[in-house]
């Protein structure tokens, strides 16, 4: 049986799983990981962007009340 080691956490894992992104390849044994490493975090509250989020002036933001909050106050949630 293969086994990976996972980048975040170093568990060695035979249902570890890759993820190729900007030319890069990254091994996790969870989505709970791979978010840790991948998912950008919003320039207010900090809290990983899961979702779509929004961008202002190359800040990520994961909704309009945080964007707002950072003085992008056009940006709106999707209804």
């Amino acid at each position: 049986m293969t086994t990976h080691r996972c980048e975040v956490c170093g568990n060695d894992y035979d249902k570890a799983f890759e993820i190729n992104i900007g030319g890069a390849t990254h091994v996790f044994d969870s989505f709970e990981c791979a978010i840790e490493a991948l998912a950008p975090r919003c320039a207010h509250c900090h809290c990983r962007i899961l979702g779509h989020g929004m961008e202002k002036q190359g800040r990520m933001f994961c909704c309009a009340h945080c964007a707002a909050a950072s003085g992008a106050k056009e940006m709106r949630d999707r209804a």
